[in-house]
């Protein structure tokens, strides 16, 4: 599938591209820059950093790996979205560098919705008592936009539909009892390339295509 067949199947449910770049040359990104594509994400912040540098600045450069607290200063100045905060540890070094940056960071909270051991987030009982602390009223240099999840890696397609599902479920329950008053929490980051109409059927405000986009990983 080409680019803009993507955007237009998109484009009758209003979900957003977010193109995965990740191990992608600068030319490759360029190449969907021309195209019109402004929002690349990226999985090492090191990575992120060097292609923030050389390419232009009114890309908009989504965090969506796996978050290491000492990483975090190396994209404040920059980050337009953390997709993957999956601890309150990571969210607090996040409200701190943003503060130095003199910046309100857009983030999503990942929660943990495949039956796969090695995917990382929040369960919802752990993502309320987070809301409920009193550590999190504190951090005045983040904001929370919504929810992330990656559904289990598997050819089926009914567990796939019930595993986002149930993270739409869960962005529905802290939008109505945590968020009900902030319009930005909007946002349900699910889907890739392959299970993204899946994602796009049970409500994804975002999904995260990259092999479709730039063919297999090296």
């Amino acid at each position: 599938m080409n680019f803009k067949e993507l955007q237009q199947q998109l484009a009758q449910t209003d979900t957003h591209l977010i193109a995965v770049s990740k191990t992608k040359p600068n030319e490759q990104i360029m190449e969907l820059y021309e195209l019109g594509q402004r929002d690349f994400g990226e999985n090492r912040v090191q990575e992120m950093a060097d292609k923030y540098e050389a390419l232009p600045k009114d890309i908009r450069w989504h965090f969506i790996g796996h978050l290491q607290t000492n990483k975090v200063k190396y994209m404040a100045d920059f980050v337009h979205l953390v997709h993957s905060v999956d601890r309150q540890k990571v969210l607090k070094e996040i409200n701190k560098r943003a503060k130095q940056s003199g910046r309100v960071i857009d983030c999503l909270l990942q929660f943990h919705i495949a039956e796969e051991e090695s995917k990382f987030g929040f369960d919802l009982p752990e993502a309320k008592a987070m809301l409920e602390g009193p550590a999190f009223q504190n951090f005045e240099h983040v904001r929370i936009c919504g929810v992330m999840g990656m559904a289990t890696f598997t050819d089926d397609q009914d567990k796939v539909r019930r595993e986002f599902q149930a993270l739409h479920r869960i962005f529905d329950t802290l939008r109505e009892v945590y968020f009900s008053a902030q319009p930005h929490f909007k946002e349900i980051s699910m889907g890739m390339s392959g299970d993204y109409p899946l994602a796009q059927e049970e409500g994804s405000t975002m999904v995260r295509i990259g092999s479709l986009l730039f063919g297999p990983r090296n």
